[in-house]
């Protein structure tokens, strides 16, 4: 027979195992299934809009073609032999440069001119073209070490004539801004700090040079829901979004709670962070100028602050889980939940 030490012992003993289950449930529920690519979808609208800014900070890729087919790949998305945040500018610091300090940068514009050429433009300059495909063979080759948000990383350097070029339209002189493209096939920057906060952010989730991942959805629904509140318009683009979701139902902010997105029949997303905000929406994406009374920042402040983040959030980061093939107009799904 047991004595009451014994009773006891055993007691704690199928307590703590319990406890132990729970957990072991808890956890696969909360990181293994939900992390689990879903099998049944629900419509919740369609692809409006299609970004992709070979140029961080600058204006995205026109295309002649509207009815074109862009590629989701690992690095970021992806039109012809032309990616998302390939090329970045540094200054002579080999620090990053982009349009929250010199928001004139918006107002470059890139267009394609070739399977992988494009043309950059800028009020007052001369068109400058750059081929992604001869950059690699022609290009000086010296690397330069530089970050982006403390993520530490290597770039290549373009040429002097595109240093020169975008050191005369944003610094008006011949040099200070160095244009630099990235050179790796696959995401090389940590996500170690982030993943702390977000544990479905994978380091492949970082991209190329984008801010944090390869991939940004905008709910358009939500940017209609924000224009109630500011005065002043707001171009979608203000929010540097690569999908521009318009829903079927007018549903303001749904994206905050889905876990799964599929575009077209192809390319799944796991929805891996909010996208938290700075001063770059502040920017009129026409004008170059930043908003006099700090919005639409200033409004998203008041009503769109998540806990445990210092900004207010509008859109989610996205990452790739599947890579595929995506149209103008596609429909856009979301994981169906079980009952």
């Amino acid at each position: 027979m047991l004595n009451f030490s014994s009773n006891k012992a055993l007691y704690v003993g199928i307590g703590a195992g319990t406890i132990a289950a729970g957990a072991v449930s808890y956890l696969y529920y909360r990181y293994l299934k939900r992390d689990v690519m879903p099998s049944k979808w629900r419509r919740v609208g369609a692809l409006d809009q299609i970004n992709l800014f070979p140029v961080k900070s600058c204006a995205p890729l026109e295309v002649s073609d509207k009815d074109g087919t862009w590629s989701a790949e690992v690095l970021g998305l992806r039109y012809g032999g032309v990616g998302d945040r390939a090329l970045m500018l540094i200054n002579d610091q080999d620090e990053m440069v982009t349009a929250r300090v010199y928001p004139k940068m918006v107002l470059i514009k890139v267009k394609l001119v070739g399977e992988s050429k494009i043309s950059i433009t800028a009020e007052g300059m001369e068109p400058l073209e750059l081929d992604f495909t001869k950059l690699v063979r022609e290009a000086p080759g010296a690397d330069v070490h530089t970050s982006v948000w403390g993520a530490k990383l290597d770039a290549m350097l373009c040429g002097e004539k595109y240093d020169r070029w975008f050191s005369r339209y944003i610094l008006n002189k011949d040099s200070g801004l160095r244009l630099v493209y990235y050179p790796y096939q696959v995401p090389v920057r940590p996500t170690i700090a982030q993943m702390k906060r977000e544990p479905f952010l994978k380091q492949e989730d970082s991209g190329s040079f984008g801010d944090a991942t390869s991939y940004m959805l905008m709910n358009l629904s939500s940017v209609d829901d924000l224009q109630e509140r500011v005065k002043k318009p707001i171009d979608p683009l203000q929010f540097r979004g690569n999908f521009y979701l318009r829903m079927d139902t007018n549903e303001p902010f749904a994206e905050d709670k889905w876990q799964w997105i599929r575009i077209g029949e192809e390319a799944v997303f796991r929805v891996v962070a909010p996208c938290t905000r700075c001063i770059f929406p502040n920017i009129n994406v026409e004008t170059g100028e930043r908003d006099s009374n700090g919005d639409p920042l200033k409004t998203l402040k008041s009503f769109r602050m998540f806990k445990n983040y210092d900004s207010p959030a509008m859109g989610v980061h996205i990452g790739l889980r599947r890579i595929g093939q995506i149209k103008p107009n596609d429909i856009i799904y979301v994981e169906e939940l079980q009952p």
